[in-house]
């Protein structure tokens, strides 16, 4: 193998990502430290290298071949968990102001170490839940652009995500496989929070197929939602 710089600028050329020496090397700092740190801490069962390229810092890239994030001021990934997508986002987007929320203090304190070692800025770690966070008018309908690589239902993902995009916004949700079967079961959700799919794109990683899908906002959010912590996941829409 190349060096781990070289190789991690290989990999995101062959995706047509150009990526500075900088960017390179922020990735690379954060491979090591999300390695080190899962020693300790429960982050990712992905660890080789060229595992965490791919199925992570490419997987969270991935919507930018889909959605024009240089239009994009204010960015949102809720359940980030390890940092994804947000992190990488951030790296190849440093204009973009982003939010990262996760339920899990360690998570949180993880990231910060994230941020501070990567020199990141504009970078707002929240400690809490969905929720809660989406009734807060900091954050209620104040993001251009949502992001989830969460494992949840996309109902009550739903729930979780759109109550942070403004009207003309979107919420993208990752998805592994075809997600046909889940986005129709889905789709009075979508509807009672004032949204429509928009579209659902497809993309592959090595042998794995991935989806992206589209929900935009039409119109304000109903009071009622998101509903009390816990229902979203007990009783989906």
């Amino acid at each position: 193998m190349k060096n781990k710089k070289e190789y991690i600028i290989q990999k995101f050329f062959e995706k047509e990502i150009p990526l500075t020496e900088s960017q390179a090397e922020q990735f690379e700092a954060y491979y090591e430290f999300l390695v080190e740190t899962n020693k300790v801490m429960n982050l990712t069962a992905i660890t080789e290298f060229e595992d965490v390229i791919e199925k992570h810092f490419l997987d969270s890239a991935a919507i930018s071949g889909f959605y024009d994030l240089a239009s994009v001021k204010r960015l949102m990934d809720v359940g980030t968990g390890a940092g994804f997508p947000g992190i990488p986002l951030k790296i190849l987007y440093p204009q973009i102001s982003v939010t990262l929320l996760d339920s899990l203090h360690k998570r949180i304190g993880f990231l910060q170490q994230v941020v501070d070692n990567l020199g990141l800025t504009d970078v707002e770690l929240i400690h809490g839940r969905a929720e809660d966070v989406g009734r807060d008018p900091r954050h209620r309908e104040g993001y251009d652009l949502c992001v989830s690589r969460a494992v949840a239902n996309l109902s009550t993902l739903s729930e979780y995500c759109t109550p942070f995009v403004k009207i003309g916004g979107s919420f993208v949700s990752y998805k592994s496989g075809s997600p046909e079967e889940e986005l129709e079961q889905a789709k009075p959700a979508i509807r009672k929070l004032g949204c429509r799919t928009k579209r659902v794109e497809k993309f592959s990683l090595g042998d794995a197929g991935r989806s992206l899908i589209f929900i935009e906002r039409l119109e304000h959010l109903g009071k009622q939602y998101p509903r009390k912590a816990g229902l979203p996941s007990r009783s989906p829409l």
